[in-house]
This record gives structure tokens, C-alpha cells and sequence, in this order.
């Protein structure tokens, strides 16, 4: 019989009394699969690779054998992981449980401030929980010293070497005693991982709940097929039709906070979490999405793996993720702890190949549903924009939009600097702001106002040069009349006549004078 279906009890793990105690009073009954198979191994001293998607309880099933083995002795743990919100996290859990046995924990992470993580170093402390670039800091200025260390885990691997951090593990692995125990675990078993098993790994023990890429049973999976203009219309829907909070999962940092932005202007509580937050913003918006603060929260995929809140009712891909490991860290935030979830994913028509490879990795349909019957909201696709891709500009009329978003340069650092003119079936912004003002032409190169050259103007003087043709469309002020296509240029635009000769006028001596 299956672990999936039969229940076990933490008696069975042969843990001491006072740990049991203390897992019955914070609520801990029963182990999960990867808890009871991972938690005996780490017990013997054994290396261990566990293979499990997120949500699975793989925190516990490295902490409880750690904590029971660093209780009565001053040997050090020392935990990697990829993110600082996981590290938190991490620190949180072990803490929790180990504050009854003594064991005192020091968090290494980026974006916070060294110094007070050099103060918790010379305390001593028991368990060290570091993300490898803040970890590689402190041993390059010697102040951690991880001679001491004989139990070693690396989470969310596969994670730390997708955002390359593989010169920085192999460092660590290099530095650390010889004589540990290894405990990896990761949701996917890329090649990479198995070469650094075999090279710094004793005979790992491999313990496998879920075939690797995997996903939830319990996580309903949809797809829809949408165009990026009707993206943020089919999210404020979905919002509408889901009861409970929402994550939402943007490709890019940019995409992340406009997704935020125009969520909040929709009436929608929502805060936005990624590489470009200072750790408290993302500690702020991470705490305020777990107590109902916010109840969408707008994420990137370096902060997918951070992000352990239960109660996630609805995951969005509202891009679909570059890697295809991502997408089952995705929708892993959702349906964790036996509870059920649901995960949609917005597939642009270009994109339908992307989709039939996550299908493929899963190992299962994504069934693609019907667009609903929602309102249209303007927010991500102006009026202006139509087939030609125009967008509205407060300076310059219209303008031609160059993401996928609809953003483009400012008006100072486009050329031209100032107004700019469509032609055919565009609206003339030049002439409706300048409705009865004679036209005065300027020449190419000259200066404006604010420093920089304008744009040259069309010339409209073709028949006097022998140019053929005027512009066709062009608005009636800036054409020229026959008895104005010969007529000489303003005095002031002449220009200037030649210098004249320069006269010597100095007084010059001649032989035999005196002044």
C-alpha cells in the first residue's frame, strides 16, 4: 500500500519525547510522504536527494532530523536556499521548533544589512540559513566560519542553479568539512544536480514522492487563449469570480508593477512583490497578502519560490513563464496542505506551442477554456492604438507604442522634441494645437527652446525648387500658394551677405619718426 493513502504518526520516526511534545503543541499530527521517508535517513546520518513538488512539507523533513542532532552538541547546520523571502521562511519554521532545545538560528541574506548578520555570527549560532550570494560575502571577509559545519541542505536547487548560482555552491561545497551530511532537495532533477551529487554527495539516499515536474492532484489547471489587450479585462474577471486571495505571476519586473497598479486603480487591494523591492517592501507585501491586508498579490518568478502562504485560493500565470520548471513552482503555491486549488494560465495565440511543452513536462492536458462573456477595460489598450498601433501623448499627440505594454519613450527622448504630426488616417495634433497661427518654417538643424534640434518641418516649397510634387494629406497651413512659392524669405530668416573685407586701420610708423 501506497504512503499516499495510509496515515502515519510521528511516533514512528523514532524522534525524542521532548520533540514529539513539541510537534503535538504547534499542531504537527501526521508527517507528509516526503517527511516520512526523508526524516528516518537524516536520522542514520545518511545523504538524502528528495524529489517533491513545493507545498509538500519538505521544510520539516530536513529541520526536525537537524534539530534533533544539533541539540546536544555544538555542531552547525547550515541551509541554502535560493530567495530571501524562503530564508525567512526557512528560519521562521526552525525556530519555531528549535527555540525549545536552545538552538539559535543567524540569517545571511542580501538587501539587509551585514553588520548585525556579523554579530549573530560571533554568537555562535547553531543553524545558519544564507542565500549563496550573502554566504560567499561572509567567507570572503572571514566572518563565518564553517568549519563546524556537519549538516548541510540545500533547498530549492534546481532554483539556485537556474539563477546561477552554481560557482557559489560548488565554493560552499569546497569549503565545508569533508566529513557532513548532505541533505538535497528540489522539484525537478536537472543534470546539473546529479553532477554535484555524484561529486560532493556519499551515496545518497534517493527518496522520490512525485515523479519530477510533476503536479498537485488537487490543483485544478485551466488555459485560456488571449490577446494581451484583453489580458487585464480577463484578470479583473476572474477576481470578480474567485472568493479568496489570488496570486498573480508576471514575466517581468516592469509587467509586475503595472499589473499592480492598474489592479489597485480597478478597486482591487493588491501589492506587487519582486527583485526590484527593497527587503522590507517585499517582507511588507508578503505579510500584509498572508493577514488579508492585500488580496492580490503580483509576483515574479525570483520571488515564486519564497511565497508560503496556505490559503491561496486562485494562481494566475498572467505570462506564460520563459522557463517550463517555473510553471510547476507556479502553480505549487496553490492547493498546498491537502487543499484544493485552482491555476489559469494566459496563453497568448502565438504562444500555443509553450503550452503543449508544459503539457508534455506534466504529463497531462490543460484544458483550454472559452473566453467569458467580460467587460472590456481600456487600461492596457487605448482607443488611439487601433490597427496602426498608435497610443495618445499628452505632448505630442499620438504616438507609436514599442512594448508589450504599451510603453514607449518620453517625449524629450524621441527625436523631433517637440509636436509631431501623423499623416492619412491619424488625428493632425500639430494642427488642432495651433488653429489659426501663421506657420513659420524652420530650417533643418535649428535649435528650440529647450536645447535640443527640432525635426525638420515637411518643405512644402517643391514647385520653386523643381521637386515634383507636393506631400499629399498635408494639413492647408503649410501649403504653399502659387503666388508665395517664388516670394522672397522674411528678412530675419535671410541670410546673412557676405563679411566684408577686414581694413587695417592701425597707425603705422614710418623710418625716422618718433611717436
Amino acid at each position: 500500500m501506497s504512503t499516499k493513502n495510509t496515515k502515519h504518526a510521528f511516533e514512528e520516526l523514532a524522534l525524542s519525547d521532548n520533540l514529539l511534545k513539541q510537534l503535538h503543541k504547534l499542531g504537527f499530527e501526521e508527517p507528509t510522504p516526503i517527511q516520512y521517508k526523508a526524516i528516518p535517513a537524516g536520522l542514520k546520518g545518511e545523504d538524502v536527494i528528495g524529489i517533491a513538488r513545493t507545498g509538500t512539507g519538505k521544510t520539516l523533513a530536513f529541520s526536525i532530523p537537524m534539530i534533533q542532532k544539533l541539540a546536544s552538541g555544538e555542531e552547525v547546520g547550515l541551509i541554502i536556499l535560493p530567495t530571501r523571502e524562503l530564508a525567512l521562511q526557512v528560519e521562521e519554521e526552525v525556530r519555531k521548533i528549535g527555540r525549545y532545545f536552545g538552538i539559535k538560528t543567524a540569517v545571511l541574506i542580501g538587501g539587509a544589512s551585514i553588520n548585525p548578520q556579523k554579530i549573530k555570527l560571533r554568537r555562535k549560532p547553531n543553524v545558519i540559513i544564507a542565500t549563496p550570494g550573502r554566504l560567499i560575502d561572509h567567507i570572503q571577509q572571514k566572518t563565518a566560519n564553517l568549519s563546524k559545519v556537519t549538516y548541510l541542505v540545500l533547498d530549492e536547487a534546481d532554483r539556485m542553479l537556474d539563477m546561477g548560482f552554481e560557482p557559489q555552491i560548488q565554493k560552499v561545497l569546497e569549503t565545508v568539512p569533508k566529513n557532513r551530511q548532505t541533505m538535497l532537495f528540489s522539484a525537478t532533477m536537472p543534470d546539473k544536480i546529479t553532477k554535484i551529487a555524484k561529486k560532493y554527495m556519499n551515496t545518497p539516499v534517493r527518496v522520490e514522492i512525485a515523479p519530477a515536474g510533476s503536479t498537485a492532484q488537487n490543483v485544478d489547471q485551466e488555459a485560456y487563449i488571449v490577446g494581451r489587450h484583453d489580458k487585464l479585462s480577463l484578470l479583473n474577471h476572474l477576481l470578480k469570480e474567485t472568493e479568496g486571495p489570488v496570486l498573480v505571476f508576471s514575466r517581468t519586473k516592469h509587467g509586475a508593477r503595472k499589473i499592480a497598479k492598474k489592479l489597485n486603480q480597478l478597486k482591487h487591494k493588491a501589492a506587487e512583490i519582486h527583485s526590484n523591492k527593497s527587503l522590507s517592501q517585499r517582507r511588507e507585501a508578503l505579510n500584509g497578502f498572508k493577514s488579508g491586508k492585500y488580496r492580490v498579490l503580483v509576483a515574479t518568478d525570483i520571488a515564486s519560490r519564497g511565497i508560503d502562504v496556505d490559503n491561496i485560493a486562485l494562481v494566475v500565470n498572467y505570462d506564460v513563464p520563459d522557463q517550463l520548471d517555473d510553471y510547476v513552482h507556479r502553480i505549487g503555491r496553490t492547493g498546498r496542505a491537502g487543499k484544493s486549488g485552482k491555476a489559469v494560465t494566459f496563453v497568448a495565440p502565438e504562444q500555443k506551442r509553450e503550452l503543449i511543452k508544459i503539457e508534455r513536462m506534466i504529463r497531462m492536458n490543460i484544458p483550454t477554456m472559452k473566453l467569458p462573456d467580460m467587460e472590456r477595460l481600456e487600461a492596457s489598450y487605448t482607443k488611439a492604438e487601433g490597427a496602426r498601433g498608435y497610443t495618445a501623448s499628452r505632448s505630442s499627440g499620438y504616438r507609436r507604442a514599442s512594448s508589450a505594454y504599451g510603453k514607449s519613450k518620453p517625449a524629450h527622448r524621441r527625436s523631433g522634441g517637440g509636436k509631431t504630426k501623423s499623416y492619412g488616417n491619424s488625428t493632425n495634433s500639430y494642427a488642432s494645437n495651433n488653429a489659426g497661427k501663421s506657420p513659420t518654417p524652420r530650417s533643418s538643424g535649428q535649435r528650440s527652446r529647450s536645447g535640443g534640434y527640432r525635426s525638420r518641418r515637411p518643405d512644402t516649397n517643391y514647385a520653386a525648387r523643381g521637386k515634383g510634387a507636393p506631400i499629399q494629406n498635408l494639413p492647408d497651413q503649410f501649403r504653399a500658394s502659387p503666388s508665395t512659392a517664388t516670394a522672397k524669405a522674411p528678412a530675419s530668416r535671410r541670410k546673412p551677405s557676405a563679411r566684408p573685407a577686414r581694413v587695417n586701420t592701425r597707425r603705422t610708423r614710418t623710418k625716422g619718426t618718433s611717436r
